[in-house]
């Protein structure tokens, strides 16, 4: 794994934090094999139910460092498969929820990798910024389509068009992120957000973020897969765990299932 990329486990949560400090966590081909390699693992790996993504205080990413990015533009689709794309693909791919942690600059695919994330939550230090025109280049991995049905296709040209900075009240507002926490909580609160969420019933969780990521479909179509989801989940031993505790009137174990 990279150096500037810092992989622990808290549990059953696994931090990757970007860690380049000095080039305000600029993102190279090889950080973002180190994140792929991270996100990857964590799909398969039974021990791993959350994963937080965050950068350094101060500084989520300033986005890709242009002169890594020089050296070998990539090219999305091709073979081999570039860094980037591997990363983002992984990202979206994954299994597993994914918070991220923003604090400080979230600057072009520090705001796009945004959309994949299941929880987005940031501190009053955060600027997000996606400068695509401004540097003669166009949208990336989705957000022209993921943002203006996330804000609006007005409010998404603010970023999209104009590369307007948006500070954390607007991206609260807009609903960019999901919510603000003060600098000083962040990364506890984050912590603490996503051992919670670790806690509930392993395959529930995926069964929910998977529907959530699906495609748009007819309403009908839509009810009828979660009702077999719904009816899957019935019989499986993590339901049993909830309905006993329920009936014995205390908070689930779900510990022993694997995620």
């Amino acid at each position: 794994m990279s150096d500037h990329i810092l992989s622990r486990d808290d549990g059953h949560v696994r931090i990757l934090q970007i860690h380049r400090p000095d080039k305000k966590n600029a993102l190279t081909r090889a950080m973002y094999t180190a994140l792929s390699e991270g996100l990857e693992d964590a799909s398969t790996n039974a021990s791993v139910r959350v994963v937080i993504l965050k950068g350094e205080a101060g500084v989520f990413t300033a986005g890709n460092d242009l002169m890594d990015f020089m050296q070998d533009p990539p090219s999305i689709g091709a073979e081999p498969m570039p860094p980037v794309e591997r990363f983002m693909r992984a990202l979206m791919a994954c299994t597993k929820p994914v918070i991220a942690s923003v604090d400080g600059l979230a600057i072009g695919i520090g705001t796009t990798l945004l959309l994949h994330c299941d929880l987005v939550y940031c501190s009053e230090n955060a600027r997000f910024k996606t400068p695509f025109v401004d540097l003669a280049l166009a949208p990336e991995f989705g957000s022209s389509q993921l943002l203006p049905g996330r804000v609006g296709r007005a409010l998404a040209g603010e970023l999209l068009l104009l590369g307007t900075e948006w500070d954390y009240q607007r991206a609260v507002e807009k609903n960019l992120v999901t919510a603000h926490i003060p600098a000083q909580d962040l990364d506890a609160r984050v912590l603490n957000l996503a051992q919670t969420l670790a806690a509930k019933a392993p395959a529930a969780v995926r069964q929910a973020k998977a529907l959530m990521a699906m495609e748009q479909e007819p309403l009908l179509d839509r009810i009828v897969r979660e009702g077999e989801a719904f009816t899957a989940l019935l019989r499986s031993p993590e339901f049993q765990e909830a309905a006993t505790a329920f009936m014995e009137r205390r908070a689930p174990d779900f510990s022993k299932f694997n995620a």
